[in-house]
């Protein structure tokens, strides 16, 4: 019988990349950069989660809400105080359509264009809310690499600038090399799993944002066609 060690096997692969040694033989410039990337890293993974968490919350929230709207006879049957509880993105369009109905109508009439200026604010305002804080993503995705490369970069320029006069073996630069490339590595490391999961979340995001127009599209068309009713 075969015995796999997959835990010994995966510290020997550790013990053999000598991930550690690298670090130490880095420059501090390159100790530095490690250290920013892996700040970078635990920044980008506890917003992606707290991000996932939100949307997914707006979207339990938002299903709940459009079912109560459609059970009301009327639209115009609709109150904050109907709703109590921790509101949605949807409740939050629609409270604001209609104070801005009932603050236009007249003689019967509604001003549709002063309730389609009142969506398109609050739809503003959701969106915002939805895509908060993505553009750290984004920069971390990109410029992780950068600096990643130039702690390379700045790593075997400072390991070439230590050469003797008379020459240097390969056993004298390949320590600071080595040491160098490693924030490549690290860099890498930290873009890569990122950005699959920013374009994840970004497709969430952006779907989100599309059930949302459709909502107040609808919302707008039944404050039209409900307002003679």
């Amino acid at each position: 019988m075969i015995d796999f060690d997959l835990f010994g096997a995966g510290n020997v692969f550790l013990a053999d990349l000598k991930l550690f040694e690298y670090f130490v033989d880095s420059n501090f410039a390159g100790k530095m950069v490690i250290v920013v990337l892996a700040v970078m890293n635990c920044y980008a993974v506890s917003l992606m989660l707290s991000k996932f968490q939100e949307l997914k919350k707006a979207n339990k929230h938002n299903a709940r809400d459009e079912k109560r709207l459609n059970d009301l006879p009327s639209i115009y049957d609709y109150d904050d105080a109907l709703f109590p509880g921790e509101g949605s993105p949807y409740l939050k369009i629609c409270s604001r359509a209609m104070e801005a109905a009932r603050r236009s109508m007249h003689d019967g009439k509604v001003r549709m264009n002063y309730v389609e200026n009142a969506i398109k604010r609050a739809l503003a305002e959701v969106a915002e809310r939805y895509e908060a804080k993505m553009y750290w993503l984004a920069t971390i995705v990109s410029g992780a690499p950068f600096l990643g490369l130039l702690g390379t970069v700045w790593g075997v320029m400072d390991a070439f600038g230590t050469m003797d006069k008379g020459g240097a073996t390969i056993e004298h630069l390949a320590p600071g090399v080595s040491g160098a490339l490693l924030t490549t590595v690290a860099a890498l490391c930290v873009a890569i799993p990122i950005v699959f999961a920013y374009n994840h979340l970004l497709g969430t995001t952006r779907s989100c944002m599309t059930k949302l127009e459709n909502f107040a599209s609808n919302l707008a068309d039944r404050i039209e066609l409900e307002k003679d009713s």
